[in-house]
């Protein structure tokens, strides 16, 4: 078994308001990755199994960095990572208020790019793209 570091040329990144509530956070982050692994299967990692042969679903190849932000900071983002065509997720916070998949897209089919109240920001690509897209986030406590 090869014992060293891997490191990756590609990063994935969650952008969070800085508002949201503990169960608002977990909520929006769980969303906004699922979107990442459907249209790039390059992020995702092998499946798992356990000492007893029992498998396990495959997850992201590599971590998933997590920042929070203000709403202004949260906006620039959003506008670098539409710039630089990086693939992402976002959710807004009129999806908080809609129950199901149909419903979050119609809800973001209504508002101008200009208008969304983002609150969450997903995207993946490589390192230092990424890195200039959430620049001014600090790390999730």
């Amino acid at each position: 078994m090869n014992a060293e570091p891997i490191r990756f040329d590609t990063k994935i990144a969650v952008l969070l308001r800085e508002d949201l509530e503990p169960w608002q956070r977990l909520n929006v982050t769980a969303f906004l990755v699922s979107g990442l692994g459907t249209q790039l299967p390059e992020v995702i990692g092998e499946p798992y199994e356990d000492a007893d042969g029992v498998p396990y679903l495959p997850m992201f190849r590599q971590p998933v960095m997590v920042f929070e932000a203000s709403k202004e900071t949260l906006e620039a983002a959003h506008a670098r990572v539409l710039s630089r065509a990086l693939p992402r997720a976002l959710f807004t916070s009129d999806l908080f208020a809609t129950g199901n998949d149909r419903d979050n897209r119609a809800a973001v089919r209504a508002v101008t790019t200009g208008e969304l109240d983002l609150v969450g920001l997903a995207v993946y690509g490589p390192r230092n793209a990424v890195d200039k897209v959430v620049k001014g986030a600090r790390m999730h406590p």
